[in-house]
């Protein structure tokens, strides 16, 4: 099976393309990393140059695999936009994954160990806040994404429990600095069947979105003559 994974939810953005072959052989995964400059992205020239390094054209894509968030607005609507166009064009199948999930299979990748916190910043003096345990038998999930705010963070971290994330060391100097990459969520997606249609894809936000109604247009009565 041949992925493209897309993960835009943070300051280092990345996309890979990861090939399981039929007779069960380790995944080869070809991955290209750039770190987000304001509002540019160029998602089309990582894509293209991850396909060259894997020797891949575009109709191999069998799976598309997106980082949901929380994070980045901006990267997290353009790869489900992306997702979903791709879908459309060849009717690749999409899925979907928690960039929390991602950043916790990124701490096990980089030799992680016990137990941890993923932290991503949620704006407002608020993070996202995931609980974890690695062991030697594999990764689990200890508590789901949920709001905490910077006192509850830094009570953990004075407790010496270890905190990962994308800028965790920006609020939590002794934490350990770790961006989702687009290889785990292709890894991942190896082992998954939970496919969706591109229309079904939702970033992750645990806020619920409020819209302030505008004013009624004022209109101004013209100056009288003189």
């Amino acid at each position: 099976m041949k992925i493209l994974a897309l993960e835009f939810s943070s300051a280092q953005r990345s996309v890979a393309l990861v090939d399981t072959a039929a007779d069960d052989r380790p995944l080869t995964t070809s991955e290209v990393v750039e770190a987000a400059t304001g509002h540019t992205m160029m998602p089309f020239a990582m894509i293209e140059k991850a396909l060259r390094s894997a020797g891949m054209e575009r109709e191999e894509v069998e799976v598309i695999v997106v980082g949901l968030g929380p994070g980045s607005y901006t990267g997290i609507r353009a790869a489900i936009a992306l997702a979903q166009g791709w879908q459309v064009a060849t009717g690749a199948k999409v899925l979907g994954v928690s960039s929390a999930e991602c950043v916790a299979a990124q701490a096990q990748a980089e030799g992680l160990t016990g137990k941890f916190s993923v932290v991503i910043d949620a704006q407002r003096q608020e993070f996202y806040l995931a609980d974890y345990e690695i062991a030697p038998g594999g990764r689990r999930q200890l508590a789901p994404l949920r709001l905490a705010t910077l006192a509850e963070v830094r009570e953990r971290e004075v407790a010496g429990e270890q905190l990962v994330g994308p800028e965790v060391t920006r609020w939590f100097p002794k934490g350990q600095l770790l961006f989702p990459r687009a290889a785990r969520l292709g890894e991942g997606a190896a082992k998954r069947n939970d496919f969706v249609a591109g229309e079904k894809l939702e970033p992750i936000y645990l806020r619920e979105t409020t819209f302030v109604k505008a004013p009624l247009l004022r209109i101004i009565p013209p100056m009288p003559k003189p």
